[in-house]
């Protein structure tokens, strides 16, 4: 542990640690929260939350879960192929088989899980199976700025849990800029071999920039390779793209056949942490053997199903999406709003998402500009320093009103006022 205790120690000489806080009560936007370092308690106004659509509070999603604990109890107990699964999984897998136009889902405890079952499953079939061996390599390509869950899945999928359970031909890993289909093009015509298994996989909104991946122009390069693999991780992109929050597929005006159409298979993770006031995730396709075959991965077998009161707090989500959609409408037009008045204010707000980073003159320190709003002005946003572009990261959601957003933007400014001391040449 000697290490570990040298290493943290420098981490905090370093000013790496993060800032924590403890939330007591919301109310809407408005948290009671304590700074643990200093114990100060105060009440804030939120722009870091990924409750997107406000849903967290909504009246039926709480009683759904609720209601959900009085029939089931707190745990189903047991893992979905054993003894956990219950009828409201089989209902939110429905629910989003309709939301996504995809007809087979599979949930997974969180998208960490899912990504890593997918590529038990994918690439090394699970389990094995008398008198079947597959000797396809796989090969996959990445954006470079996916999110953590996928380059996490990815860099091992070569030894991750399938292959200790079965022989299985190798995993070979490829990245690609960041968005980039020209750059994808020529990595697929360089690293495809005649008979590999193709799997391109990409957030649909960039958590870190807030940018859509372009999905049209992705499809057209991988109609040249019948059969290959698009899986976009839509996280930010639920509840969030499309006129009716169903994500990167309705934001370009196409259904997931369009795709299939073209030869292209593709698969569709939803995460529920964002619009859908609850925690898990799924994969959704229209193949129907991968649906048995992600059930019984290793880490579907090894892990506990969904719990109750988030299955039911998912479902009821997901319902409300679809009776509301102007909750949707309501994001869209929160996140045009506080893009412009950025813009108008002189700060680099990158990406088109609700997902607004805000990348700061760079003798700035987004630390200190986070604990200065939040004790000047009571605003709450997340300050990111340890990536290439220091940034502070603001989460619009529909619930904000534009007297929120106008607070937001005024201290901004006045705290960019008292941090950055611009160098003026002679």
């Amino acid at each position: 542990m000697q290490i570990v205790k040298e290493y943290v120690q420098r981490w905090y000489e370093s000013g790496l640690e993060p800032d924590e806080f403890i939330c007591h009560q919301k109310q809407g936007n408005l948290v009671e929260i304590t700074e643990v370092a200093t114990g100060e308690h105060r009440t804030v106004l939120s722009f870091c939350s990924n409750d997107i659509l406000g849903l967290v509070q909504e009246e039926a999603v709480k009683q759904a879960a609720i209601d959900s604990i009085l029939k089931y109890g707190t745990s189903n107990s047991s893992c979905s192929v054993l003894s956990g699964r219950i009828d409201l999984h089989q209902q939110l897998e429905d629910e989003i088989s309709a939301f996504k136009h995809l007809p087979h889902t599979q949930l997974f405890l969180n998208a960490w899980m899912a990504m890593q079952a997918f590529m038990d499953a994918f690439c090394h079939l699970a389990i094995p199976v008398p008198g079947f061996q597959n000797t396809r390599e796989t090969v996959i390509f990445t954006d470079v700025l996916n999110h953590g869950c996928i380059v996490s899945a990815i860099v091992n999928a070569g030894t991750r849990s399938g292959k200790v359970f079965g022989h299985s031909p190798r995993v070979r890993v490829k990245a690609y800029r960041h968005c980039d289909v020209e750059d994808l093009a020529r990595k697929m015509y360089r690293h495809v071999r005649p008979n590999d298994r193709i799997v391109v996989v990409s957030d649909a909104v960039f958590s870190m920039d807030g940018d859509i991946a372009p999905l049209p122009e992705m499809i057209e390069v991988m109609r040249k390779y019948e059969g290959s693999v698009l899986l976009m991780d839509e996280a930010h992109a639920s509840g969030a793209l499309g006129s009716t929050g169903r994500g990167i597929y309705e934001h370009f005006g196409i259904l997931p056949s369009y795709a299939i159409e073209r030869g292209v298979i593709p698969l569709i993770m939803t995460t529920f942490s964002k619009f859908a006031a609850s925690a898990g995730a799924a994969i959704s396709t229209h193949i129907s053997e991968l649906k048995p075959l992600l059930n019984v991965s290793p880490t579907s077998i090894g892990t506990i199903s969904l719990s109750p009161p988030l299955a039911a707090a998912a479902l009821e989500s997901i319902r409300q999406v679809r009776q509301f959609p102007e909750r949707v409408k309501k994001l869209q037009e929160n996140t045009r709003y506080l893009r412009s008045r950025l813009l108008e204010q002189g700060f680099m707000a990158i990406g088109e998402t609700n997902v607004v980073p805000v990348v700061l003159p760079p003798d700035i320190d987004p630390k200190i500009f986070g604990r200065q709003i939040m004790t000047n002005h009571g605003v709450w946003v997340s300050p990111i320093w340890f990536v290439a572009k220091p940034r502070i990261r603001i989460t619009v959601n529909a619930l904000h009103t534009q007297e929120d957003m106008d607070l937001l933007v005024s201290s901004m400014v006045a705290t960019r006022n008292l941090l950055y001391k611009p160098t003026i040449s002679a």
